[in-house]
C-alpha cells in the first residue's frame, strides 16, 4: 500500500492455451499490456507484469475512500505448446516470488473458457497444477473466471441458466474454491461500468479472505 488511502491488488491469471488469460489481464488493467490475439500455439511464453492507474470509486474502507491500484501478472499456459509442465511451473512460481513476495499475493484467477466444457481429466490436470504452484491453501486464493461469457449469452444461456446446466466437473471446481467466479465478456473491449463491477466481485473474494496475501519464495530458497 503506497499510502494511508491507497490500496494495491496483486491477481495472478493462469490457465490453459487460447482461454482468454492475456485479453482478461488487459481488461481488469483497463489497458492493452499483453499480446493477445488468435493463434495455432501459445502466444504468452514467459511472465509478464502489469500496472493500473488509479482507480477511484471502487472501494471504501471504514468510511474512507481508497484508491485502488491493480497489478496483473500474465502467464504461460499450460499444456503449452513449447513448454513443458516443469518449465511452466518454474517460471510461473519464480516470477510470483520476484513480483509478490514480499507484499504477497491476493487472487490467482484460474481462467476457463464458458463456450468450451471442462472434462474430467482436464479438470484434474488443472488443480494439480495450482497446488504444486501456490502449496495446500490454493483454495482460499483463487477464483474462477469464464470468459467467452457473450458466446454463452448467445447460446441464450443467462448466468444461472448456464451453471444450472454446467457439467459436475465445473460445479464441483467452482463449490471448491467457495463459489468465487465471475463471467467475462471477451467480444467487446470492457467499458469503465463493467470493469468496476468486476474489479468490486475481486474485492468481495479477497475481503471474504480477511485481505489474507499468500507468499511465495523462490525454489532455490524451497531446497
Amino acid at each position: 500500500m503506497a499510502d494511508s488511502n491507497e490500496m494495491t491488488i496483486n491477481l495472478v491469471v493462469l490457465g490453459r492455451t487460447q482461454t482468454g488469460k492475456s485479453a482478461a489481464g488487459n481488461s481488469l488493467l483497463g489497458s492493452s499490456d499483453f499480446a493477445s490475439h488468435c493463434s495455432p500455439r501459445s502466444v504468452t511464453t514467459c511472465c509478464s507484469l502489469g500496472h493500473s492507474c488509479r482507480i477511484s470509486g471502487i472501494i471504501r474502507r471504514k468510511g474512507h475512500e481508497f484508491t485502488l491500484r491493480v497489478r496483473v501478472l500474465d502467464t504461460p499456459s499450460y499444456p503449452h505448446s513449447v513448454l513443458s509442465k516443469e518449465q511452466v511451473r518454474d517460471t510461473v512460481r519464480s516470477a510470483l516470488a520476484h513480483h509478490f513476495g514480499e507484499e504477497g499475493l491476493h487472487l490467482a484467477l484460474l481462467v476457463l473458457r464458458a463456450d468450451l466444457p471442462l472434462c474430467p481429466d482436464e479438470c484434474d490436470h488443472t488443480i494439480q497444477f495450482i497446488q504444486e504452484l501456490l502449496g495446500p491453501t490454493w483454495k482460499d486464493f483463487t477464483a474462477v473466471l469464464l470468459t467467452h461469457a457473450d458466446k454463452a449469452e448467445e447460446a441464450g444461456f443467462s448466468e444461472e441458466a448456464y451453471l444450472h446446466s454446467a457439467p459436475s466437473t465445473l460445479l464441483s471446481l467452482l463449490s471448491s474454491v467457495q463459489h468465487k467466479y465471475i463471467f467475462l465478456d471477451n467480444q467487446r473491449t470492457i467499458i469503465k461500468e463493467e470493469r468496476a463491477i468486476v474489479l468490486r466481485k475481486l474485492l468481495t473474494f479477497i475481503r471474504q479472505n480477511n485481505y489474507k496475501v499468500l507468499r511465495l519464495k523462490h525454489s532455490k530458497e524451497l531446497k
